[in-house]
């Protein structure tokens, strides 16, 4: 109960657990999860992260109403200490898929908004009800939700804090796909399984440079790229790729982390 994390053959899977309370997240909860996100950060086992919710009926419902949002309410408690739930604190560099499947909202919603790639269930709903009861969402999304989407469509969903189902939010960009519930966490892992045949160095520097890149202008953003690049064409992965690339096989750049290849880290 909680928060739960595994690791298997380099993808982590990242759990809320309290399906009896629609994976609402108390304050020691929000702890944890900011401590597993963490956690896989440091973990060079780990390559790629699936984010999910226990049970059929909700990904998250967002703050514990009975504890953690009367505690923000009496203003004893500071929302940035869940800086690192949100992943707002620090950067994790490697990519995160939601698998979204139930209900996804409030602070819920705020947490897939810092995943990469999100996959929900036909039984997915998602809202953000916060002006309804007096607040805002304040955990990453006023920030994030207008750059992931278009103005409109984004501010129709602050705004109203209606709920909107899986397919609408597939239309407007929020998630990348809706498939049936039962195929849902395959599908997260097909991805995850698939990300990881890719180079790491490279997954993660092209997620470096999403996150960090837009802020500049473009002379700036131009000169950092071609920072980027210039790592990753003198990393082993690079090398690896190169010469499966000459002797027709495909890379395993595995191999080379087993082995210790300074040239994979970032």
């Amino acid at each position: 109960m909680g928060i739960t994390l595994s690791v298997n053959d380099g993808i982590a899977t990242v759990t809320i657990d309290r399906p009896e309370k629609l994976n609402a997240l108390t304050l020691a909860m929000y702890r944890d999860l900011g401590d597993a996100f963490n956690a896989v950060g440091r973990d060079d086992a780990v390559e790629v992260v699936v984010l999910t919710g226990a049970g059929d009926r909700a990904f998250c419902v967002g703050a514990d109403l009975t504890e953690s949002i009367p505690a923000l309410a009496s203003d004893r408690f500071d929302i940035s200490e869940w800086d690192d739930a949100h992943i707002k604190a620090k950067p994790l560099h490697k990519p995160v898929i939601a698998a979204v499947n139930g209900l996804c909202l409030g602070g819920g919603f705020e947490i897939m908004l810092a995943t990469d790639i999100r996959i929900a269930s036909t039984a997915a709903s998602f809202a953000l009800p916060e002006p309804g009861l007096g607040f805002v969402p304040a955990g990453g999304t006023l920030v994030r939700l207008v750059r992931q989407i278009g103005y409109a469509h984004a501010m129709e969903i602050m705004l109203t804090g209606d709920r909107f189902d899986a397919a609408h939010m597939e239309r407007v960009g929020v998630v990348n796909r809706v498939v049936p519930p039962d195929a849902l966490m395959p599908e997260a892992l097909r991805i995850a399984t698939r990300l990881r045949a890719n180079s790491g160095q490279a997954l993660r520097t092209i997620k470096e440079a999403a996150l960090d890149l837009r802020h500049l202008d473009w002379a700036q953003a131009f000169a950092a790229e071609a920072r980027l690049g210039q790592r990753t064409f003198t990393s082993a992965d690079a090398r690896e790729g190169l010469r499966a690339f000459g002797e027709k096989r495909k890379p395993d750049f595995h191999a080379l982390r087993r082995a210790g290849g300074a040239g994979d880290r970032s």
